[in-house]
């Protein structure tokens, strides 16, 4: 499995760094992110530093009035569904899009596709619209994907994720881009039942014979391997490692969060503040936080010397940096060679996570909001959800999917 990068608010500087270090990898590019004439010079400089390119067009909410996504030419300037939908202006948005995607040298067209509440007949014959309106253009180089972006009640329904399973083997699409709204708006997420349906979606997708891509991911999405997912994607702040809806709509005045520097512990699968960083060297345990170079390269030694972490002046930079480096390590050996070693790889993880956890909170260490502590019962449970559900078929299949 691999690990694109999802673009997002200042993540020009961070995607030339990776992509250079790295020697390859992909970009998604997010036009809510990027004005129309940056699109097609950071595309370019990423083209030449060995990357590739995706663009999603983030035609989520249509009726939404996000000015920078307006700003775009393939965007359209009025939105009603029925005139939309029935007469040429479908049509003409994949065009337009397509245009877009050869110009920018796109390695897929991600194809446009509305954000979905429930899982309904009107939704899926719209998706089946769009990919048929698809087949149709003239001049289209690209395999096509399909972009699934679903509410977190939709994610949660057994009966719409089986409808949706069954209707997508019709679509003729080489793959899916999939984005699954977090429930209740957290960042790691603890509901067993949310988790086990994005793994159900994404063995039934890649059995069907399509290739995923698993949009908008934290470091929780590891286990996306097991299910044989293809890729996630991940970037810096957490607006691009879940997906939000609403984010694609005018920002409210005001709307400004503060912002904490936060260090990521891989074989913790958390995420530390610089305070309790000081606290683990006073302790002496610091040292068990500190992950090999193999997986997350130099960016965060320096906090790990003689000197109280905070000040060292290690900040959001290298946080970002080290947090995306150590996240495609992690994902490079996520889908080992077989289900069962990869099950194994997981359960593992999460044991050593939950050891070193305990270990770190009894010295004092609290890892606040981003600590693992509350998703590691989920993910195990999604886990044995895979297990009892795929495992023959994923255990004969495996070396073909």
């Amino acid at each position: 499995m691999e690990l694109f990068l999802q673009f997002g608010h200042g993540m020009m500087e961070h995607c030339y760094n990776l992509i250079q270090d790295w020697g390859s990898g992909t970009v998604i590019l997010s036009p809510r992110d990027l004005k129309p004439e940056q699109l097609q010079t950071f595309a370019n400089k990423i083209n030449n530093l060995g990357g590739s390119i995706l663009l999603d067009s983030q035609f989520y909410l249509p009726y939404g009035d996000h000015e920078k996504l307006q700003s775009h030419t393939y965007w359209p300037k009025t939105y009603t569904s029925v005139d939309f939908w029935s007469g040429s202006g479908l049509k003409e948005l994949l065009t337009k899009v397509l245009i877009l995607n050869r110009q920018l040298k796109c390695i897929n067209f991600i194809l446009p596709g509305l954000y979905a509440e429930t899982i309904d007949d009107d939704w899926l014959i719209r998706q089946s619209d769009v990919v048929k309106t698809a087949q149709e253009l003239e001049h289209n180089p690209l395999e096509l994907i399909a972009t699934v972006a679903l509410s977190a009640d939709a994610t949660r329904n057994v009966d719409q994720i089986h409808e949706l399973l069954e209707n997508a083997k019709g679509w003729s699409v080489s793959g899916i881009y999939l984005i699954c709204e977090h429930p209740k708006s957290q960042y790691l997420v603890d509901d067993p039942l949310w988790l086990a349906n994005v793994l159900d979606l994404i063995a039934g997708f890649r059995l069907s014979g399509k290739k995923v891509i698993v949009g908008y991911c934290s470091h929780q999405m590891l286990i996306a391997g097991c299910a044989s997912a293809n890729a996630i994607a991940s970037g810096t702040f957490l607006n691009v490692r879940s997906f939000t809806p609403v984010k694609f709509q005018a920002p409210l005045p005001g709307d400004i969060k503060q912002k904490s520097i936060w260090y990521y512990c891989p074989q913790a699968l958390s995420e530390f503040t610089l305070p309790y960083l000081d606290l683990a060297h006073r302790q002496g345990v610091l040292s068990d936080m500190k992950s090999s170079e193999i997986i997350s390269g130099k960016y965060a030694d320096i906090l790990f010397g003689s000197v109280l972490p905070s000040s060292t002046g290690f900040g959001e930079r290298e946080a970002f940096r080290h947090y995306l480096q150590s996240l495609r390590s992690q994902t490079l050996v996520s889908r080992q060679n077989s289900f069962n070693d990869s099950i194994t790889l997981h359960e593992n993880l999460l044991n050593s996570a939950e050891q070193l956890l305990q270990k770190l909170s009894e010295a004092g260490i609290n890892t606040r909001e981003r600590g693992f502590e509350k998703a590691i019962n989920a993910n195990r449970g999604a886990l044995k959800f895979l297990e009892n559900t795929y495992s023959s078929i994923l255990k004969r299949y495996w070396n073909k999917i």
